[in-house]
């Protein structure tokens, strides 16, 4: 029966004003999802200290308070897992991750921390999920409460992804102290927010063909309140769905133009603005309106899928329910793991055995030293394909330059927990094992993501040695585990007949200690006569 493939899931998404729930019955068959509930709740996290930057202990209670509720709607309809991602509040905090950790042991929910750009990219999937873009471009703005996002898409691979430190609750911290706010204060805002749209404005036009008329599309909180606004005006109802509602940037202008007239008692009588969107509007419409006057787009059109949809089409992908015209989730990711090795100028032909290298010793092991399972050999496979970009900088400590590298590369695809671990393992494939007073290996916040590196960081060390002169000496490794005797025998077959490897086999000795530490056993290598040629 189809009812038994349907499936439930639920999308967190953990922004800097408010936390959004959906719970979704995903129709395999189709592909397709219905939502069945939705929460949101404004917590403002974004409200952080002024002095230290850090979020507040009264935000942080909030919000854990708010996803606790969202955990007993989830599981009263039933879900079968919740997807959790934090956004630039969390990202920006200095005690961010302690939030997380504080989340995970208190109430037992895992979030998934992600970055600008990641962000992006899952927003474009949930408008995808929502819109029929006809291979025709788009433009899709989300204004959250900490950033900006823009994209530029024809329903197929993004050509831009941007997200820019321009959002309603951090501008209006940071610029708005008088009330109705005055003329100085308004001027310096509205300059200060095209400024720092000028430069995303000007990549996403760069990609745009001659002759392109792009559409603009609007999601998220601000941009559906202003339509809110727009059509109890204009219409004397709100359309329910406001999906495809439109307006004009000259109706948005003359929006503007009456917030900053307005007091914050008097937005507050405007009918459908709360006391929370109240003191942040203004803000919020001046990004909208300086954003479409850059673009020089005369409307924007509403679309209710954003961010926390994008997590769920995004875990579709992942989990092979949609077929590759979204581009298969692993594609993006191994794509932008190239695209990395490339812009670092790595070898890749070396990095490409130490990778094989790996994943085979991966395979070998899996169910007799290990029991991870594919997203933690995906990691392994993008550790050791950019493990050595950090020559890109200098030879000297180059293992310490390849985890910066890694960390602060943007890989698109990947959690920013991802990409910690992956920089992680690329860290301690030489050198120093992992240790706890290395602040890289403490920002792991989880022991689960901890011991991934512990184990896989170990596999990683004999796979670079295998391939220790960089020529493919080593044609293929084969792993046998005797646990009796406490051994684990690697036996090393040469490309060349007559080769004797023994500075692969000097390097396995070096490198083996990891190794051996990590899964109690000792490891033996052997010289098997070379595989003979087809």
């Amino acid at each position: 029966m189809f009812a038994t493939h349907e499936r439930i899931l639920t999308a967190i998404d953990v922004g800097t004003n408010s936390i959004h729930m959906v719970v979704v019955k995903i129709q395999p068959n189709l592909p397709a999802f219905t939502i069945i509930g939705r929460e949101k709740n404004t917590v403002r996290l974004g409200e952080r200290c002024q002095q230290t930057g850090y979020l507040t202990e009264e935000a942080m209670t909030r919000a854990i308070a708010a996803l606790q509720r969202c955990q007993e709607i989830s599981k009263s309809l039933n879900s079968e897992q919740i997807i959790a991602v934090a956004t630039s509040a969390v990202r920006e905090a200095p005690n961010g991750r302690e939030f997380l950790a504080r989340v995970e042991a208190e109430i037992g929910l895992w979030i998934n921390l992600i970055s600008g750009v990641e962000e992006a990219r899952r927003i474009y999937l949930g408008v995808l999920s929502g819109i029929e873009f006809n291979s025709q471009p788009h433009i899709v703005i989300d204004i959250g409460g900490g950033s900006t996002e823009l994209i530029l898409g024809d329903g197929h691979e993004p050509r831009t992804l941007s997200s820019t430190k321009v959002g309603a609750v951090r501008l209006t911290n940071e610029f708005v102290t008088t009330d109705p706010i005055s003329s100085g204060e308004f001027q310096a805002l509205q300059a200060y927010i095209r400024g720092m749209l000028e430069r995303p404005v000007e990549e996403l036009q760069a990609h745009l063909r001659p002759g392109e008329r792009p559409r603009l599309v609007g999601t998220s909180g601000t941009i559906e309140t202003l339509a809110t606004l727009h059509a109890r005006e204009q219409l004397g109802v709100v359309p329910d769905p406001l999906q495809g509602y439109s307006f004009s940037v000259q109706d948005l202008r003359e929006l503007v133009q009456r917030f900053r007239r307005l007091s914050y008692a008097d937005r507050l009588k405007l009918p459908g603005l709360n006391d929370r969107r109240a003191e942040i509007i203004l803000a919020g419409a001046l990004v909208l309106q300086e954003a479409m006057s850059l673009l020089n787009l005369e409307s924007i059109v509403i679309c209710e899928r954003s961010l926390r949809e994008g997590v769920i089409v995004d875990w579709m992908l992942t989990h092979g329910l949609i077929e590759d015209h979204l581009r298969y989730q692993s594609s993006v990711r191994q794509r932008s793991v190239l695209k990395t090795a490339q812009k670092y100028h790595v070898n890749f032909p070396y990095s490409e055995r130490v990778a094989q290298f790996a994943l085979s010793l991966f395979d070998q092991t899996q169910g007799v030293l290990h029991h991870w399972g594919e997203e933690e050999r995906e990691l392994l496979w993008a550790a050791a394909i950019l493990h050595n970009s950090g020559h890109f900088i200098s030879h000297s400590a180059h293992h310490k330059h390849s985890y910066y590298l890694i960390r602060n590369g943007e890989l698109l695809g990947y959690t920013e927990t991802e990409i910690e671990t992956i920089a992680n393992l690329a860290r301690y494939h030489r050198r120093s094992a992992p240790k706890k007073k290395h602040e890289n290996y403490r920002n792991l916040t989880s022991k689960h993501h901890r011991q991934v590196v512990d184990q896989l960081s170990a596999l990683l060390r004999l796979a670079v040695a295998l391939d220790r002169r960089q020529i493919g000496a080593i044609a293929a490794v084969s792993c046998r585990v005797a646990e009796a005797e406490k051994v684990c025998h690697l036996a090393l077959h040469p490309a060349q007949a007559g080769d004797e490897c023994a500075l692969e086999l000097w390097s396995l000795g070096d490198k083996k200690a990891s190794f051996e530490e990590q899964f109690g056993l000792k490891l033996m290598a052997t010289l098997e006569p070379a595989i003979a040629k087809a």
